[in-house]
């Protein structure tokens, strides 16, 4: 596994979202090779086309928005490349990944993770310089 560095969201990469503020149980749908789970107030987000859901908790801790239904990720990530297959274990269910995706994670400690593809991370986020307030 590749060393666990800082990231930012570029400025360009923003989502559509929306909160599941319905009179609900939730729902269950199928990605990521498994199970996911939204729960009743949870984020349905549309990410350049690829659409998901988000834990409220993590979205509203996260993500800060730019005008009316758009978001961008203003909180900083930690990621790495996985070097094998396997799965993460996320707060909405599970995303298998493959070698050469990114591991990515809310937190410095890898409690609140997800896989990315490469071409996606690396199209979205950009590294945080040694010296920034997260890099250092």
């Amino acid at each position: 596994m590749s060393e666990l560095r800082c990231y930012r969201k570029k400025k360009e990469a923003s989502v559509v979202a929306v909160q599941v503020a319905l009179d609900t149980d939730g729902f269950s749908y199928r990605k990521w090779g498994s199970t996911q789970f939204c729960k009743p107030g949870d984020w349905l987000v549309n990410n350049q086309g690829d659409t998901y859901t988000v834990d409220r908790e993590t979205f509203e801790s996260t993500y800060s928005e730019v005008s009316p239904g758009i978001y961008t990720k203003s909180a900083p990530v930690w990621a790495q490349k996985a070097d094998e297959p396997g799965v993460v274990e996320t707060k909405e269910g599970a995303t298998h990944y493959v070698a050469g995706e990114y591991l990515v994670f809310n937190d410095a400690d890898r409690k609140d993770g997800y896989a990315v593809s490469a071409d996606k991370f690396e199209a979205m986020y950009a590294p945080v310089e040694v010296g920034d307030d997260e890099g250092s």
